[in-house]
């Protein structure tokens, strides 16, 4: 799995929020005060060291974590400068919500807000469903990245280490 690097400064003109508003999901950067329900929520729903990542999320100022929320219902997050600076991810959205274009919603809310904090480009680390990214953004592969800044990670299990950003 190989970085990739994405251009802010040209991001497509998408209102993918509106759509999935339609089917009353809101997108939004989380509150701090919401830390205490949705890094728990990651803890259940995603990879353990997401969590780690997501904390970080909620210390910088301003919160570099958006929610995806129905009926204040957790359905998906998504981060930015959590493993290094102008770092897209960790991102998730749960399995039943799937498909409803709350990943897509989630990735160009998350990728504005770093356009917005004076990032010129975002690297997406260590990318897992890299046909997604491909998709959505005109991104390029970094070259000499395989093995990423989460090589020599720690974990408390080898499989536990983030195989998605």
């Amino acid at each position: 799995m190989s970085d990739l690097l994405v251009r802010l400064y040209d991001l497509p003109d998408v209102h993918i929020k509106e759509g999935v508003a339609s089917g009353g999901i809101i997108v939004r950067r989380a509150m701090a005060a919401e830390a205490h329900v949705v890094l728990p929520w990651i803890e259940r729903n995603f990879e353990r060291p997401w969590v780690s990542e997501a904390t970080r999320a909620f210390t910088r100022s301003p919160v570099m974590i958006w929610i995806a929320v129905r009926q204040k219902e957790l359905l998906g997050f998504a981060c930015a400068d959590c493993s290094m600076r102008g770092f897209f991810g960790p991102t998730g959205v749960v399995k039943n919500a799937r498909g409803q274009g709350i990943g897509e919603a989630l990735l160009f809310a998350t990728l504005r807000g770093m356009r917005e904090a004076e990032y010129a480009y975002a690297v997406i680390g260590g990318v897992g469903p890299e046909a997604f990214y491909r998709k959505h953004l005109d991104a390029i592969t970094i070259p000499g990245s395989e093995s990423s800044i989460y090589g020599a990670m720690l974990c408390a299990d080898d499989g536990e280490r983030s195989k998605d950003s």
